[in-house]
């Protein structure tokens, strides 16, 4: 298990890695128990995403394209209908 705290209250699977600051070219760097659990490596690309309310997410863009692809073929089961579900 990495050395990210364990979320209070939450299954297993939640870390919190600690903080980190923005540097004055807009740069952070991500905590080393992070890059180790999720293997995060010098080149690496990361697709980040963003929300008013909640903030940002940093993450794979495979993550967000295995994520699509379970839509569409959520879609194509129900007839390309989503009743305005997904």
């Amino acid at each position: 298990m990495a050395a990210g705290k364990h979320l209070l209250g939450r299954a297993g699977g939640y870390h919190i890695f600690g903080t980190a600051k923005v540097g004055e070219k807009g740069q952070i760097v991500i905590p080393k128990d992070a890059r180790t659990l999720f293997d995060v490596k010098p080149g690496d690309t990361l697709l980040i995403l963003g929300d008013e309310r909640s903030g940002i997410i940093v993450t794979r863009p495979d993550v967000i394209r295995d994520a699509a692809a379970q839509v569409f073929e959520d879609l194509e089961r129900n007839g390309g209908e989503n009743n305005g579900t997904v």
